[in-house]
């Protein structure tokens, strides 16, 4: 399978570049839990390139891999950290599935190395500033630049729609879970008003889904989730949710560092932040990452997705109910 992608590789880059590309060192990226990341090198004559080619097979395609490309090099003009976008490949007649080709960037992808880096270097508050600043450039971007196909309407709520949502999916899937029951009655008790501006929203950005190095953030990851429309506070809820922080619970954003430093950076580039909507939106992302949890399981008990990831996703729920009960709980 490396020779063909190695052969397929090479080919596209030949007939793209209009001359021999050999393409070497094809390996296996650790990071993807959707999509293969291959790293691999390619000799331009006189020059070698450091690349990721990124396959988004269309059984799993959230985005089209051309919209996806759109939306990470409109990101980055505006001085968000992601990797560059060389070439994007739609047709499948070289390695079989869409694909877009990055450059490669060292760093730390996994979640755990992330934190004993962080843990090494010290450098968890600057982190979070960085991550709060990213975050604050992303949406700072005007919406109406970014393509047309990506998911959003500017004239639907946000929190509304991931509500029916939520609701659809416990009553299919945890509709004996009272504490699903109860978080659902909490969001729907304080459901808030949308903010004063709909932005881009990458809906993913958490520990895992960054490049780290001794220096901080070096890019943000994996756009393929990104809305056109959406409530700031979404992304920044999903950054700080508990189960991004790997054991490090007293670090609220990735296990990194607590709000202070975030909101810093995000302050900084432009954001406002606001903890009613913040908090709501960790309430409706924890319960929605709880109903992915429980689709998960079902894949696998049904055989849909044989994965031993996918059996383990139903134990993890009880651990979601204990997240949802202490974030909903009085604060009085």
């Amino acid at each position: 399978m490396t020779g063909d992608l190695a052969a397929g590789l090479s080919r596209f880059l030949s007939d793209d570049i209009g001359r021999p590309v050999p393409v070497s060192d094809v390996q296996p990226l650790s990071a993807g839990a959707r999509r293969r990341n291959i790293a691999f090198d390619a000799d331009l004559g006189g020059c070698v390139l450091r690349l990721v080619a990124t396959l988004v097979p269309p059984s799993i395609q959230l985005l089209p891999v051309d919209v996806e490309a759109g939306v990470r090099d409109l990101a980055r003009e505006h001085d968000v950290p992601v990797p560059h976008v060389l070439a994007v490949c739609t047709d499948t007649g070289y390695i079989g599935e869409p694909f877009m080709l990055s450059e490669r960037l060292d760093g730390e992808t996994v979640p755990r190395r992330v934190l004993r880096l962080v843990q090494e270097s010290g450098n968890g508050d600057l982190i979070a500033e960085q991550l709060g600043r990213a975050m604050g450039s992303l949406h700072a971007i005007d919406p109406d630049k970014a393509s047309p196909d990506l998911p959003g309407r500017a004239d639907v709520d946000p929190a509304e729609a991931l509500l029916a949502e939520a609701e659809s999916q416990v009553s299919r899937l945890l509709s004996g879970r009272p504490v699903f029951a109860l978080a659902l009655r909490w969001l729907t008790r304080n459901l808030p008003c949308p903010p004063d501006r709909l932005t881009l929203v990458h809906t993913d950005i958490r520990n895992g889904n960054l490049v780290i190095g001794p220096e901080g953030l070096r890019a943000v990851l994996d756009w393929e989730g990104t809305q056109r429309y959406g409530d700031p506070m979404r992304d920044a809820a999903w950054s700080a949710l508990r189960m991004w922080r790997f054991g490090m619970d007293d670090r609220e954003f990735g296990g990194f560092s607590t709000r202070t430093p975030f909101l810093r950076g995000y302050t900084a580039a432009g954001g406002t932040f606001a903890p009613d909507r913040f908090r709501w939106w960790k309430v409706a992302c924890t319960l929605a990452w709880g109903t992915m949890l429980a689709a998960q399981a079902e894949a696998f008990l049904d055989g849909t997705v044989p994965s031993i990831v996918m059996a383990a996703s139903g134990r993890r729920i009880p651990e979601i109910e204990w997240d949802l009960l202490m974030q909903i709980r009085s604060t009085q």
